[in-house]
């Protein structure tokens, strides 16, 4: 027999309802509509069925031998489907499931890592899936719900909400480099120097930018070493390698300590924030909304 249709459904449930308050008049009242409907909805159904479901006098409703048998399995079948809506309050008042989410290595350290806790304690039933990934990649075709990147490097299709305030870049070296190889006093002046490079998510070398507005510029550096991520780089910088570009919030602990100096700082980039984006705002995820406030909270 082929599918049932909706109508075909809604039938099914008129039909439940009548067994239940054996009346039609009574039906009609519980399902607010009118007894000339109920008769008619069970005429297709029977005519569907090609059995006879109910037994009809001026004074009761009494289901068949085969109504009864029909009701039964209804019965259950209706409860099934009840008891799978009502455990939606779980997901009103509480997200649960899975929520994937693909990050930059600088967003797993700096966003991620320090609300991990917290989030995981408030929200026990939430399953977060991280990959830690400094490609860029279609969240959509890679099956992740949503993503953190930087805001200049979102697909305008996306929904696109602020993590941080503008980040600032800076180029840092070890004060042991920086005694061996001197300062850089301009931005000419890394094209003598040792510079970690790093290789993007389409395989290029990045271009350092250095200056904002009409002095902003981009450096194609040397250097005798390149990586795919910023913590190679830094680990470079920080024994000495060479001068790494990088964000100052990654490496604010190593500045503070001196292991590490900012140079040329008067060419520090204000950069775009951080961003968590996702393809629709039609379809709530489970926690993400409050992955999202946890982290803005802590990067206010």
């Amino acid at each position: 027999m082929p599918a049932f249709t909706r109508t075909e459904l809604a039938d099914l449930n008129v039909f439940v309802t009548i067994c239940r308050r054996r009346s039609f008049r009574q039906a009609a009242v519980e399902l607010g509509v009118s007894t000339s409907a109920l008769s008619h909805a069970m005429r297709n159904l029977e005519a569907r069925l090609g059995v006879k479901l109910l037994n009809r006098t001026s004074r009761s409703v009494v289901p068949t031998a085969a109504g009864s048998a029909l009701a039964e399995q209804l019965d259950q079948g209706f409860e099934t489907i009840g008891a799978a809506i009502d455990q939606l309050d779980r997901y009103r008042t509480s997200p649960v499931g899975r929520l994937r989410i693909n990050v930059p290595r600088d967003a797993s350290r700096l966003l991620i890592g320090p609300v991990l806790p917290a989030f995981i304690a408030a929200y026990p039933e939430i399953q977060l899936d991280i990959t830690v990934d400094d490609r860029l990649i279609d969240i959509i075709a890679d099956g992740y719900d949503a993503g953190i990147r930087y805001g200049d490097t979102v697909a305008g299709d996306m929904i696109a909400v602020p993590l941080t305030p503008p980040l600032r870049w800076v180029v840092v070296g070890a004060p042991a480099y920086l005694a061996r190889n001197g300062r850089p006093a301009q931005p000419a002046d890394l094209m003598r120097h040792a510079c970690i490079r790093i290789r993007i998510g389409d395989n290029s070398l990045y271009r350092w930018e250095l200056g904002n507005g009409r002095r902003a510029l981009e450096l194609d550096v040397p250097g005798p070493v390149s990586a795919n991520e910023t913590d190679t780089a830094v680990d470079a910088a920080l024994n000495g390698v060479g001068l790494a570009y990088c964000l100052e919030r990654r490496v604010a602990d190593d500045i503070a300590a001196g292991r590490l100096e900012v140079v040329l700082p008067k060419w520090a980039v204000a950069g775009p924030p951080m961003v968590m984006y996702y393809p629709s705002r039609r379809q709530t995820l489970p926690g993400l909304r409050q992955l999202i406030d946890m982290i803005r909270t802590a990067n206010t």
